[in-house]
């Protein structure tokens, strides 16, 4: 048998994520201060109890997600996880990879949510609200709806942003443009074509001047090297070296997210159970989808956390 541990991104939070280990654990309110006070904000207040529209603005909703991934971790490191000696390989979607290289000492949890914050407000600010647009292709290929998007385009931004899994693909780019994908879409045999309720058309050319903005925040951060390899979004593919992993990041902000090929990768690669360390089940989900032998796992509550260690302990 071969783990890997995988990051949920945006879209899975939700209020009160995180409280019941909050309440149960000193280790997991140790990481929930430690976001407090790396943001100068009471971001575990948002995070339990809302409101919902405050714990959904991008700038918020980022280093929230991060915060369960990693209180999830300190609480099954106090149990005796040790990451090296029982994972083969991290990965996060989108700004899960931050909660990945922080699972694997990469970065300090603190740098991670400073990081978050402002990727999340630079890839809000990118462009201007009602500017740009993403929306799910279901039951396309990704080849074909790369090049619906791309048909779509004309003189805008039109991109497969996300390629979650078979039949599941996001394009992103000028709202007119991902508009125009939708309708090509269907004439291409799609099943469905909506508009997602997103805040910015993230993972396409048009978030640039965020990409530039986390390159500076990047350069100013120590990384380190994981403790096991990350597949990173934009390679599909493993990365170890800080420099690359670095690189990689910024070219992540306007880059596709090759979820499925990753998850395809690692099962290639021997990976028989991924766990889903923090909120939600959107990752799990998609293996299954992805790669019916790899067992999907979420851990996010205390019973979760039991059941991860008693499996690792039965390697």
């Amino acid at each position: 048998m071969s783990f890997a541990f995988t990051f949920p991104g945006q879209g899975s939070q939700t209020v009160g994520m995180g409280h019941d280990l909050a309440e149960r654990f000193a280790e997991a309110r140790e990481v929930f201060a430690e976001v407090d006070d790396a943001l100068g904000q009471k971001l575990s207040e948002v995070m339990w109890n809302g409101p919902s529209d405050e714990l959904t603005l991008t700038a918020n909703a980022q280093p929230a997600l991060m915060a369960v991934s990693l209180a999830t971790m300190r609480v099954a490191e106090a149990r005796g996880l040790d990451l090296k000696a029982s994972v083969a390989y991290v990965a996060g979607h989108s700004l899960g990879e931050y909660s990945a290289l922080a699972a694997a000492g990469a970065l300090s949890v603190g740098d991670a949510a400073r990081l978050l914050r402002i990727r999340g407000t630079a890839m809000q600010q990118a462009v201007p609200v009602g500017e740009g647009a993403m929306a799910a292709l279901l039951g396309l290929d990704f080849e074909t709806a790369a090049e619906v998007a791309a048909e779509a385009a004309g003189d805008q931004v039109c991109q497969a942003a996300n390629d979650n899994a078979p039949g599941q693909v996001v394009a992103s780019g000028h709202k007119a443009a991902v508009e125009r994908a939708i309708e090509i879409a269907k004439g291409r045999g799609a099943k469905r074509g909506l508009l997602l309720p997103v805040s910015a058309p993230f993972h396409c050319g048009l978030m640039q001047p965020a990409a530039e903005a986390m390159a500076a925040a990047l350069a100013d951060v120590e990384l380190k090297a994981p403790a096991v390899p990350l597949v990173a979004n934009v390679l599909a593919g493993p990365v170890s070296d800080p420099d690359e992993i670095r690189r990689r990041l910024v070219e992540q902000v306007t880059g596709t997210v090759r979820w499925r090929e990753s998850i395809l990768w690692m099962a290639e690669a021997g990976v028989t159970t991924a766990f889903e360390i923090g909120t939600g089940k959107v990752l799990t989900g998609m293996v299954k989808r992805i790669a019916p032998g790899v067992s999907g796992v979420a851990v996010s509550s205390p019973d979760d956390i039991d059941a991860l260690m008693e499996k690792l302990a039965s390697a």
